[in-house]
C-alpha cells in the first residue's frame, strides 16, 4: 500500500509534464483524427481506420509545430 502511495502522485506529475510539454502532438492528433473520420465517413470508407490515421498525421505534425515554435 505505501508503494502505491509513493508511485501515484509520480506518475501523475510525469503525465502533466508530458502533456503540457507535448501540448501541439495532443491538439494536432486530436483535430487529425476527427478530420480524418470525417472524411472518411464523407468518402464511405471505414471511419475507425481513418480517425487513427489521421491522429497520426496530425500528431506528428503537431510536434513539428511544437519543435519549431521553441526555436
Amino acid at each position: 500500500m505505501m508503494k502505491m502511495r509513493i508511485l501515484t502522485p509520480l506518475a501523475g506529475l510525469g503525465l502533466l509534464a508530458m502533456v503540457t510539454a507535448s501540448c501541439g502532438t495532443i491538439i494536432g492528433a486530436g483535430v487529425g483524427a476527427g478530420a480524418g473520420a470525417a472524411i472518411a465517413k464523407g468518402t464511405d470508407k471505414d471511419v475507425g481506420k481513418g480517425a487513427l490515421i489521421g491522429a497520426g498525421v496530425g500528431g506528428v505534425a503537431g510536434a513539428v509545430y511544437d519543435v519549431y515554435k521553441r526555436r
